[in-house]
């Protein structure tokens, strides 16, 4: 299986997204530059963590205009999986490519701690391995994690199983104490109706070895490769 994980100007989390791909789960990954506008021969595209463009404008919304964008578009409706965390999350909202918008955080305040999740949806190429209603541990840094819809596109996304996960205590309750950002629902992450494009605040890849606080995020990676073994290879 071939990752590629995209760098666009500002992008920070490409380090770490590169280093569980090619190091954790020894699988053949690139980097590649926002003005690539081919991504034929990949299998799953990362969105890493950063501040694209500096997040100068809004997050995400610069970089949604970026050459490589189009072919994400491509490769999201050819089937293929795109992952966006963090700022790679506010990205596919710019770009249209998931629902809602990110607000600035309810405290108006950067937080950058450890979080609970609770798994809501486990029938994704992105989340097979996981228990429906495990309790996960993984980090957050982030400004604008503050996720919105209105209430139509919430009652959609309820509908459709496409609010994977959520913010919650170490017991799984979804209460308001549990939300770090003020997200609508506890909302941490959501995915389209098709199940192959995923967005999520809390970075799975700095979540991946224990000896950096949780190893929980891993099997968001290895829910992709075993999705992609399952299909025989061919993505």
């Amino acid at each position: 299986m071939k990752f590629g994980v995209i760098v666009f100007p500002g992008t920070n989390g490409d380090f770490d997204a590169y280093h569980v791909i090619k190091d954790v789960l020894q699988q053949p990954v690139d980097k590649l530059w926002h003005t690539v506008d081919n991504l034929d021969g990949y299998d799953c595209v990362v969105l890493p963590a950063g501040f694209s463009y500096g997040d100068y404008l809004r997050t995400g919304a610069v970089a949604r205009f970026s050459p490589i964008m189009g072919a994400v578009e491509k490769f999201a409706a050819a089937g293929k999986l795109v992952l966006g965390i963090c700022n790679g999350f506010q990205i596919l909202l710019e770009a249209g490519l998931l629902p809602g918008a990110m607000r600035r955080n309810a405290s108006l305040q950067f937080r950058n701690i450890f979080v609970n999740l609770r798994v809501e949806n486990n029938r994704l190429p992105f989340t097979s391995l996981y228990r429906e209603g495990q309790v996960l541990k993984m980090d957050i840094a982030h400004g604008e994690g503050n996720y919105y819809v209105d209430a139509a596109t919430l009652q959609e996304l309820e509908d459709h199983n496409q609010i994977v996960f959520r913010y919650c205590t170490p017991e799984g309750e979804i209460t308001p104490a549990a939300n770090p950002n003020g997200a609508l629902m506890n909302i941490a992450g959501v995915c389209n109706r098709r199940g192959n494009v995923l967005g999520l605040m809390p970075h799975p890849e700095r979540s991946s070895e224990g000896i950096i606080g949780s190893a929980d995020g891993r099997l968001v990676f290895e829910s992709i490769l075993r999705f992609w073994e399952g299909r025989g290879g061919n993505g």
